[in-house]
C-alpha cells in the first residue's frame, strides 16, 4: 500500500444542543506550519467563541497527531474529533470545533456527542481523495552527469521541485514509494552523484 486518504478542501459541520452551537471546520494540511496558521486564523475569526477544540493528524500512517480540549472536560472534545478522523481513515487533516455556549451544561456524554457529531458532519460535507505516498530526495551531481540524471527522471516521469544547474548541480524530486527503490538503484549507478533523502509524504 502506498496511498493514503485525505480531504480535498475546506468544509464545515454544525451541531446544536440546548442552545449551544458547535461549528466544525475541517481543512487539509501538509505540516505543522499549516496547522499553526489555521489555528491562529480560526481563533481570530471566532474570537468570541467559548472554546476552540481540535484534533489533527499527519503522516501516511497517521503517526503524528494532537488533540486539544481547550478547557472542556478532559476527553470530551479533542478525542471525539480525533476518533472521527481515524474512523474515516484520514490523515493530513485538522478539524477545529468552536463552541458557542448556550447557557446549559451538556454533561460528558452530551459534549462527546456534540464534538463527534460536528466533526463527522464536516467530514461528510467534504470530498475524500486518495493520494500516493512519495519519497522526496535532493540530488547533488556534476554538470557532466546531467544527461544521465535527466534521462532517469524522464523514464519514470518524476516531477522536479527545484533545481540549480551550474558546474555543481542540485535538483529536488519526488518518487512514488513503490517505485523508490528502483529509481534510487538506477541513480546510484550515475558517476559522482550524491542522493540526499529529505522526507516521505
Amino acid at each position: 500500500m502506498d496511498t493514503y486518504q485525505t480531504i480535498s478542501n475546506s468544509s464545515t459541520g454544525l451541531y446544536k444542543d440546548k442552545g449551544s452551537k458547535f461549528i466544525a471546520l475541517a481543512k487539509p494540511v501538509a505540516n505543522e506550519e499549516d496547522i499553526s496558521r489555521i489555528l491562529d486564523d480560526i481563533k481570530k475569526e471566532y474570537h468570541d467563541a467559548r472554546h476552540h477544540c481540535y484534533a489533527w493528524v499527519l503522516g501516511y500512517q497517521q503517526e503524528h497527531y494532537k488533540v486539544n480540549d481547550d478547557g472542556e472536560p478532559s476527553g470530551t472534545a479533542g478525542r471525539p474529533i480525533h476518533g472521527q478522523i481515524l474512523s474515516a481513515g484520514l490523515t493530513n487533516i485538522i478539524i477545529v470545533v468552536v463552541r458557542y455556549f448556550g447557557g446549559t451544561k451538556l454533561g460528558v456524554r452530551g459534549l462527546i456527542n456534540a464534538y463527534k457529531g460536528a466533526a463527522n458532519e464536516a467530514i461528510q460535507n467534504n470530498t475524500i481523495i486518495t493520494k500516493s505516498i512519495r519519497k522526496h530526495y535532493r540530488l547533488h551531481f556534476d554538470y557532466l552527469a546531467m544527461n544521465d540524471v535527466m534521462q532517469i527522471l524522464k523514464e519514470f516521469d518524476l516531477p522536479q521541485k527545484a533545481h540549480d544547474f551550474d558546474l555543481k548541480c542540485k535538483l529536488d524530486f519526488s518518487v512514488r514509494l513503490s517505485k523508490s527503490k528502483e529509481v534510487i538503484g538506477k541513480l546510484e549507478k550515475v558517476n559522482d552523484i550524491q542522493i540526499e533523502f529529505l522526507f516521505t509524504r
